[in-house]
């Protein structure tokens, strides 16, 4: 891997990182930061929903996993880099607990592409599929 390459690719594994750390910690203004403004997340292949735009997105994310405890794990990746744009796959782990004792534990796969804006790597699209879903209700 050639070190312009390189440096592309630790750049999005950082994205990725930052979205796992942010996400878990509430910091919606620097989670927000990660995508580009048009991004589109899909986690209809998982039962939820298709988020169009960063705001929308970011927005029902911080509505839904606000009052949770959650923890998200990305490892593997699977980074292609063509120009200022990338793709990736990404293996998942997560954990959520919310208030009312409800608890998920799933594993699966983020695919997601990546653009160049500015001179920084922001997810345009990423496309959630889960493996298994072990959804326990508090009873």
């Amino acid at each position: 891997m050639t070190a312009p390459i390189f440096a592309d690719w630790h750049a999005i594994a950082n994205v990725k990182a930052r979205y796992c750390r942010l996400l878990d910690t509430k910091d919606w203004t620097g989670f927000a930061a990660l995508f580009a403004a048009d991004a589109v997340i899909d986690a209809t292949a998982s039962g939820g929903p298709r988020l169009d735009g960063r705001n929308a997105a970011v927005a029902y994310i911080r509505s839904s996993l606000e009052p949770a405890v959650t923890v998200h794990h990305v490892h593997s990746p699977e980074i292609e880099i063509d120009g200022d744009g990338a793709s990736a796959i990404w293996a998942m782990q997560d954990r959520l607990t919310w208030p009312n004792g409800r608890i998920l534990n799933a594993a699966g796969h983020y695919h997601e592409r990546y653009a160049r804006i500015d001179g920084a790597w922001r997810i345009s699209e990423s496309r959630l599929t889960r493996l298994f879903v072990d959804m326990q209700v508090a009873e």
